[in-house]
Parts: C-alpha cells; sequence; structure tokens
C-alpha cells in the first residue's frame, strides 16, 4: 500500500478519536453565542397533570421507604406510585398512603422495560404522564412542578437533573464530577442548542402515550434500555428537553469492585447501541434535522476513559512521526481539560469534588478493568449493589 494512503489512514484515525477532545469546547463556545435558552414562552400552569411515578426495585428494597417518603412531601398530589420490586422480599414494604401500590411480579422481570410495562399494564387510571425513579433516588419537593414546565411548553419528553446524594469517598466524588460533566454538555448544552438531551435512566418524564409507542413492542433486557428509548424518541423527529430544576438525588457508586461492575454493563451499551448515532446522523443529515444531527454525533462519541486513553496512544506514538502532530494533541488535551472544568464547574460543586480530582488516574484504571469485563456483563446484576441508603438532608449538614 503507497505510504500517501497509510499516511492518510493515520490521520484519519487521528481525527476520528481527537475530534472528541475538543468537541465538548466547540459546544462550549456554541452555548455561549447560540444557546436558545428559555426558547419557548412560559405558558400559565394549568391544573396539576395526573402521573404515574414508576419506582423500579431489582433484588433490594432497603431504600425504597426514603424514595416514597421524599416523593410524598413533594409540592403535588395529582398521582400514584408504582412500586415494582422484582425479585423482593415486600414483607417490609408497607404503606398507609393509598396512592402507593406495591407490585411483586409472580416471575422475576430483570429488566427495566419489563418492570415498567408491569406497572403500564396495572395502572389504576389511564395516567397522562408518566416518571420513572429509581429505588435509590430521592427527589425535590418541586420535581413534579418543574417537569410539568417544560410539557407546557409542549415538550412531550423531559430529562431532570440528577445530582449526587453521597459524596463519602474518593469513587463517589469521582462518579459526581463525571456527571456534572455530561449532565452540562449531553443535558442542558445539548437542550439549548436546539437539539436533545441524553437521558439518564431516572428522573425523566414523558407522556405514557409516547413511551408506550416507543418501547412497548420492544423486549430489551440488560442496561441501556435509555439509549434505546432515546433513540426511538429523536428518531421520530420529538425533541427531549432538559431542566437542572426538576432534582433527584442518585446514589453515586461508593466503591471501586462496585464501579467496575457498573462500568461493565454500561461500556457494554455503548458497544451494543452506539450505531444509533449513525442512523441519526444519516437522518439529520437527509432531513436537514439538526435535532437529529447533533444528536447523532453525541452517540457515536466513545466513553469518555475510553477515547482519552487513545489520545493518549496517539500522542505518544507521534513522538517518533511528528512533532507539529504532538503539539496539536497537547492543544486538544487543553482544549479537553478546560472544556471539563467548566462543565464541572457550572454545577458548582461541593469542594470534595475538586479535591478528589486527583484520583481520576485510578478511576480511569478502574474503568480499564470493567472495559476487560464487557463480555460478561449482561451476567452481572442488573441493579447496582449500594452499601449505604443516605438522606439528602443528612449529607447536607
Amino acid at each position: 500500500m503507497p505510504v500517501s494512503i497509510l499516511h492518510g489512514i493515520w490521520v484519519t484515525i487521528q481525527v476520528l478519536i481527537g475530534y472528541n477532545l475538543v468537541l465538548p469546547l466547540v459546544l462550549y463556545v456554541l452555548y455561549l453565542l447560540f444557546a436558545k435558552k428559555g426558547n419557548q414562552p412560559a405558558i400559565q400552569k394549568k391544573n396539576e397533570a395526573d402521573f404515574a411515578i414508576i419506582v423500579t426495585a431489582y433484588e433490594q428494597t432497603f431504600t425504597v421507604p426514603a424514595v416514597i417518603d421524599s416523593i410524598l412531601k413533594m409540592n403535588y398530589s395529582n398521582y400514584l406510585v408504582y412500586i415494582v420490586a422484582d425479585k423482593c422480599d415486600i414483607s417490609t414494604l408497607k404503606f398507609a398512603d393509598e396512592r402507593i401500590i406495591v407490585l411483586r411480579p409472580e416471575e422475576t422481570l430483570g429488566s427495566n422495560t419489563r418492570s415498567h410495562f408491569y406497572a403500564i399494564n396495572r395502572f389504576k387510571r389511564a395516567h397522562e404522564r408518566l416518571t420513572i425513579i429509581d429505588s435509590d433516588n430521592l427527589v425535590e419537593r418541586e420535581y413534579l412542578n418543574e417537569i410539568n414546565k417544560l410539557f407546557e411548553k409542549g415538550f412531550i419528553a423531559v430529562q431532570g437533573l440528577r445530582s449526587a446524594k453521597n459524596l463519602d469517598t474518593m469513587v463517589a466524588c469521582l462518579d459526581a464530577a463525571r456527571d456534572m460533566y455530561y449532565h452540562f454538555f449531553d443535558g442542558e448544552a445539548l437542550f439549548a442548542l436546539g437539539s436533545s438531551a441524553t437521558l439518564a435512566g431516572s428522573g425523566m418524564a414523558f407522556t405514557t402515550t409516547l413511551y408506550k409507542d416507543c418501547l412497548e413492542q420492544l423486549d430489551i433486557t440488560g442496561a441501556g434500555f435509555d439509549k434505546v428509548l432515546q433513540y426511538e424518541i429523536v428518531k421520530r423527529g420529538t425533541r427531549i428537553a432538559f431542566t437542572s430544576k426538576a432534582i433527584v438525588y442518585d446514589e453515586k457508586t461508593s466503591g471501586s469492585e462496585q464501579l467496575v461492575k457498573q462500568r461493565a454493563r454500561w461500556i457494554n451499551t455503548w458497544f451494543r447501541y452506539f450505531k444509533f448515532g449513525f442512523h441519526l446522523l444519516g437522518k439529520g443529515i437527509t432531513r436537514f434535522n439538526w435535532n437529529q444531527f447533533l444528536f447523532g454525533v453525541i452517540l457515536l462519541r466513545p466513553p469518555l476513559f475510553i477515547f482519552l486513553l487513545l489520545s493518549v496512544v496517539f500522542a505518544a506514538a507521534n513522538v517518533f512521526i511528528s512533532l507539529t502532530a504532538v503539539l496539536i494533541w497537547i492543544g486538544a488535551f487543553a482544549a479537553f481539560v478546560i472544556s471539563f472544568m467548566l462543565g464541572v464547574a457550572h454545577s458548582k460543586p461541593d469542594k470534595a469534588i475538586y479535591r478528589s480530582l486527583y484520583g481520576i488516574p485510578k478511576f480511569m484504571f478502574w474503568q480499564v478493568l470493567a472495559l476487560l469485563k464487557i463480555r460478561k456483563a449482561n451476567q452481572i446484576s442488573v441493579a447496582t449493589t449500594h452499601v449505604h441508603g443516605k438522606n439528602i438532608e443528612d449529607l447536607k449538614k
């Protein structure tokens, strides 16, 4: 093969990896210049919409009472809560409030969407909207009111903000920092630029019709139902709205073993579903649809640690090939560091998160271990095992 062709391939591969380092800073600049913040006028608040709140639990229920307590404290009344306790002992799940309905499937479902539809098929009434909450989450008092503000603007899919419930270890702090980065760039920035926010697995709401239309004919097993759902929504030309004011507190992974198992599942989902990015990119180009185009670009982006490690490899290789390329890589790394810090700072994080950043190399090493386990990812329990269930009020003291 001619040297010129090999050189072209080498450069192309580097560009395909390296642009991921620069893309966040480009998005940040576009966000500052062109963001359509509040791009639709607010509509006067209507009567409370009827919500189904689906809380899914798998194997463990000790965190369920806390999430139910937070739901009952919401400044909202028109809802029913459906707890789907899959493969759980429900003997301790006793609630006086008649709005709390405990469902215990006869057979193990082992799937988020199966649990969701188990609840949907047993709705006590025809709920207009539904929201999905994990059993280890806590919700803010205004969660549904803030979600409703986006529905009142005409959106039918909304992602709220998942904030850290615990910052008790370095791993938890780094997990929270990563979330802050993604919440800003994949949530607030994408939505403000006219595309869609990515879904985060919980703290999200949809019209019941949309959710059923997207997933009723699919049987999704393993992790990643949110990846399929967001693809199905954007494929239909619908935007997923984002609001940082509808807050759910999510329990972060506290230990390295827990992190490796969780990330093995998550990395596996990217390899299973990144092809959706090509589909949306193609639709966006052929239909001149900015929402689909930009969202497709984001879906093609590898997990953070993968493109960072590959970038290090390419930069090191260029030490023996091209000094100019090394300097370009250094500039790209600098752009990424700046964008990462800007994304994290946007959330006004606790000082503990900044102090934890020294552990990023360890955090990446654990994710490399997770990458080695992706072939067995679907054999790992579908639920993350949590070591505690702290209340967010305690964490704020």
